[in-house]
């Protein structure tokens, strides 16, 4: 994977991001693992060798510039159908204080999941290979989680009744991507939109920002 961290620090400046050389040695650590694992499972159907800049904006830059919303007041993210690791993982990257949880049901993507935390050695975060709804069964979560991350997930009203009763009052859900544009159906009236924020305009990608009241 050649060139790929002047490539992701060409693109992070072009989205307005001057990252650190940790996040673009670990970012692109971590595409190469998720190379050799996609030719196994199926993790993403972005081209990865070598990567297209879709990929890179999509898997990387849209994490690293939705990781601006982070405020001193977070340290404990939920990452929701976690998959091939995007966007929870270059999301903790880009703010390593904050540590993640990555739900996966799928035993092998969790298992990708779980090499990939301990190749780039991320001591905060946790795999759960769980159904979202079963990690209500952690009550120490319950109302004490910062931020909930989403994307590529089918937004119902079982999945917003789980979200607000993990996030403390005045947590945020930090929803991914274009397709998030008609708000999702069942959404917990305690959960209200905050804002909208534009992550790589070119791609048309956007983060929803809803607040639990």
């Amino acid at each position: 994977m050649r060139d790929v961290r002047s490539r992701l620090q060409r693109r992070a400046k072009r989205a307005g991001e001057d990252p650190s050389l940790g996040f673009l040695t670990k970012a692109e650590a971590y595409l190469e693992l998720l190379l050799r694992w996609n030719t196994r499972i199926n993790l993403t159907a972005l081209p990865l060798n070598p990567p297209s800049d879709e990929a890179l904006d999509r898997l990387v830059i849209e994490p690293l510039v939705a990781a601006r919303q982070v405020t001193d007041e977070d340290h404990l993210a939920i990452d929701v159908g976690s998959g091939g690791g995007s966007p929870g993982l270059p999301f903790h990257l880009a703010r390593p204080a904050v540590a993640m949880i990555l739900v996966e049901v799928k035993v092998r993507k969790s298992a990708f999941l779980r090499e990939a935390v301990r190749q780039l050695d991320l001591d905060t975060v946790q795999v759960e290979n769980r159904r979202f709804e079963e990690l209500l069964s952690r009550t120490d979560l319950l109302e004490s989680v910062d931020l909930v991350t989403l994307r590529a997930v089918r937004p119902n009203a079982a999945l917003w009744n789980t979200v607000q009763a993990f996030l403390r009052p005045g947590g945020r859900v930090l929803w991914f991507g274009s397709g998030a544009a008609g708000g999702g159906e069942g959404i917990a009236p305690s959960l209200q939109e905050a804002g909208r924020v534009s992550l790589v305009p070119q791609r048309g990608s956007r983060l929803i920002i809803l607040a639990k009241q």
